[in-house]
């Protein structure tokens, strides 16, 4: 999955911050590797907590502010919805799928281009896209997803100016 650190490099950048590496922390950092879903903290919570009995909620939050503040994780949040946390850092956008609440990372090609009508004095600090939609029926964005950024879909395919989301699944963490 673009943006997102193997586990081991996460904890080592963790502890040459001088932050308390701790098991329950390794554990959080493996959920959300190579994890698509956008997930809660409660739905990371869950998961974690069968893995590991005894992980307090508390934990899970207090690793997710610090991954995001380490630039780690991204926060985003869908229509007041609960608070995700994403491990794709990578320069991309969202698509809501109204019918599920799934998630899919977008990747959206000449976003320089677009043009705002701002107030007056407003400065950009950054440009976040949610599509809101439906994934038609018997269409499976699975199977016609891309997981990788721009930049690493240079593999013999020709450049295309659309690309299929990915698809993800409401609140869960794998």
């Amino acid at each position: 999955m673009p943006g997102v650190q193997a586990p081991e490099l996460v904890a080592a950048k963790y502890r040459a911050q001088g932050r308390r590496l701790t098991p329950q922390r390794q554990l959080i950092f493996s959920l959300l590797h190579d994890n698509a879903t956008h997930p809660t903290a409660d739905a990371l919570f869950a998961v974690a907590s069968k893995r590991m009995p005894g992980i307090s909620l508390r934990t899970v939050y207090q690793t997710l502010d610090e991954l995001s503040e380490m630039g780690e994780i991204q926060l985003m949040r869908c229509d007041g919805g609960a608070l995700r946390f994403d491990p794709n850092v990578d320069d991309h956008h969202h698509a809501l799928d109204a019918a599920t609440g799934e998630v899919f990372d977008v990747y959206v090609d000449n976003l320089d281009a677009l043009r705002a009508q701002l107030p007056e004095g407003f400065e950009v600090e950054n440009v976040s896209i949610v599509f809101h939609g439906r994934v038609a029926k018997g269409n499976s964005a699975r199977s016609t997803s891309s997981t990788k950024s721009p930049a690493r879909q240079q593999t013999g395919r020709a450049k295309s100016t659309k690309r299929a989301p990915r698809r993800t699944s409401r609140g869960s963490s794998q």
